[in-house]
């Protein structure tokens, strides 16, 4: 019994698009907002704290449930990619834009960065999920697609095959 509750499990999360990746709420947001505000105007912080509190920031934003916030976090990221880091921390950078560009539906640039984070790190577990979640999201659209240009080929074979009944 367990393995069929399982497969409707699936079957439900397959139509309602879920995926393992966690959303951030806007209160988590507001508070990585004032941690950086206040890391950037102290004077006696550190540079690793200010760098620590934008990509906490960052990782909330491309979390989001608003696509603003999203489109903002990538910004933060590719504008932070830019600047030489050490290869931990563009792996880290280059997820995180390839969560955002998941959220929005970039699903092909979104797996092109996480192979790049595979290449820096290929046991890497939390980016060989999301690669999966991406390909399951890509053939899952594919699919849905698929089903709809069968059932419009459908509509019309059967609409002209009426007509034609008609005109006999």
């Amino acid at each position: 019994m367990g393995s069929m509750g399982n497969f409707f499990d699936s079957i439900g999360s397959f139509f309602s698009g879920g995926d393992k990746i966690p959303w951030c709420e806007r209160d988590v947001i507001a508070g990585c907002e004032k941690e950086v505000k206040e890391s950037t105007t102290n004077g006696g912080d550190s540079e690793v704290k200010k760098k620590e509190s934008i990509m906490r920031l960052s990782w909330a934003l491309v979390h989001s449930r608003q696509a603003e916030d999203i489109q903002r976090g990538i910004d933060m990221l590719e504008a932070s990619l830019a600047t030489s880091s050490p290869p931990l921390e563009d792996r880290e950078k280059l997820y995180l834009l390839a969560v955002g560009y998941f959220r929005t539906g970039d699903y092909s640039k979104s797996r092109h960065l996480v192979e790049r984070c595979i290449q820096i790190q290929p046991d890497w577990r939390q980016a060989l999920v999301l690669k999966k979640t991406i390909e399951d999201k890509i053939a899952k659209d594919g699919v849905i697609g698929i089903g709809i240009t069968a059932t419009a080929v459908g509509l019309i074979a059967g609409g002209i095959a009426a007509a034609l009944a008609r005109k006999k």
